[in-house]
């Protein structure tokens, strides 16, 4: 593994940290998705280095870090990265701020997605305050843009 990888390895490494970190419960709710943000930056940047392989195993840690059914995430995470790389042309000719539409978009599929993986294994019930991290992995979209892309260009990652 060369510095370049490492570095892209760090990162999502920081977003699972970041995912698992305490909150209050008052504003837990409000947490960006960080490894969803983070897969889609690389997806979008490096389609080549990564892609659904390296979503399925940050969707498999995010399971065994945060108690969730195993795989459960890591299929979500795929399938989001495997979208996210098969238009990575179109949505890096987008705006930030409609770039961050799509990762709204995506966050939503993502809970979605989630929350029908969980309704069809148990009995969970929808809850519609967890949309909200939807919303705030939009607004967060144009900072976590910005820092990883200045990663990129400082590491000189391709």
């Amino acid at each position: 593994m060369t510095k370049r990888t490492a570095i892209i390895y760090l990162t999502l490494i920081f977003a699972l940290i970041l995912t698992i970190s305490p909150m209050p419960p008052s504003i837990a709710i409000y947490r960006p998705d960080w490894v969803l943000v983070a897969l889609i930056y690389w997806c979008i940047a490096l389609p080549n280095r990564v892609n659904v392989g390296v979503a399925w195993v940050c969707g498999l840690f995010v399971d065994l870090l945060m108690g969730y059914t195993l795989g459960s995430h890591a299929l979500i995470l795929a399938l989001i990265a495997y979208i996210a790389s098969a238009n990575f042309l179109r949505i890096r000719n987008f705006s930030v701020w409609q770039q961050a539409i799509i990762v709204g978009m995506l966050s939503l599929f993502y809970h979605l997605t989630d929350y029908w993986v969980a309704h069809f294994l148990t009995d969970a019930f929808f809850q519609p305050e967890l949309m909200w991290s939807a919303l705030t992995s939009m607004l967060v979209w144009p900072w976590a843009f910005a820092l990883l892309r200045k990663l990129r260009r400082t590491f000189k990652i391709t």
